[in-house]
């Protein structure tokens, strides 16, 4: 017998009392963590951990930046560089390896400080594997937004896509609890002003492929029905990510 808050239990009781437990759940569906905020901060590290490589061997002119960062394409005024790494040539990691390739201090400073923000809550409402799919899904929508609409030689670096895809679903969420928005609204404008204002600086493709994949991605989330909810969920989020896939390797296909 094992001693119980009243009285004993027998082991096979306790066994079966902590099979039928249900774990706790977020509001939409995902399993809840003790730490919502574990997720962010393994993310901020890696990105951390790279912009330190990147400065320790030689900053713009690193090589990794080259290896890393988002270039659609090699090939400039009908010339191809060899030397180059582009995704039209092969190097598909660079889809994802540009989420996570930052160079000046300012950039990954401010990225880094809205996924610092932004994560946790979202962590918290939707659980840490579907905040991880809304992650990524918007990163992954920002790169495919980049190799469609930016100069292909290009190269284009940062988290940006996946951290408006952020803003977007916080926007989702807020809307869908019935939340004051404006605020959220106001600061998702400004950011978008700045965008425009320094598009020559700024990949406004970026920013917007992944803001609108987080949109699509956290009402996949919010709006599923609670019948099912997880296939439903499944379900929109996979329609996300298969337009994403289709319409980048519709351009590499062009670009090679």
């Amino acid at each position: 017998m094992r001693p119980a808050s009243v009285g004993f239990q027998c082991p096979e009781c306790v066994r079966e009392g902590a099979r039928a437990t249900r774990q706790a759940r977020t509001p939409y569906g995902g399993q809840r963590t003790g730490n919502p905020a574990l997720t962010s901060q393994v993310l901020i590290g890696l990105n951390v951990a790279v912009w330190v490589a990147i400065m320790a061997t030689g900053g713009r002119a690193s090589r990794l930046v080259d290896l890393l960062a988002l270039r659609p394409s090699s090939t400039f005024q009908g010339v191809r560089y060899l030397n180059l790494h582009s995704v039209a040539s092969g190097d598909y990691w660079q889809l994802l390896t540009s989420m996570f390739t930052h160079v000046e201090v300012v950039h990954i400073g401010f990225n880094m400080l809205a996924l610092w923000v932004l994560g946790p809550g979202l962590e918290a409402a939707v659980g840490r594997t579907r905040f991880l799919l809304l992650y990524f899904v918007s990163g992954f929508a920002g790169s495919a937004m980049v190799m469609w609409f930016s100069a292909p030689y290009v190269a284009t670096l940062g988290a940006s896509g996946a951290i408006f895809g952020l803003m977007g679903a916080l926007l989702v969420i807020a809307f869908k609890v019935g939340g004051d928005v404006r605020g959220i609204l106001t600061w998702i404008a400004i950011n978008f002003v700045i965008t425009f204002l320094f598009a020559g600086y700024i990949s406004w493709q970026g920013h917007v492929g992944g803001f609108v994949a987080g949109l699509l991605t956290a009402g996949a989330l919010a709006y599923a029905p609670r019948e099912r909810r997880a296939l439903w969920q499944g379900a929109g989020i996979g329609v996300v990510a298969l337009a994403v896939v289709v319409t980048t390797a519709a351009r590499v296909a062009m670009l090679a």
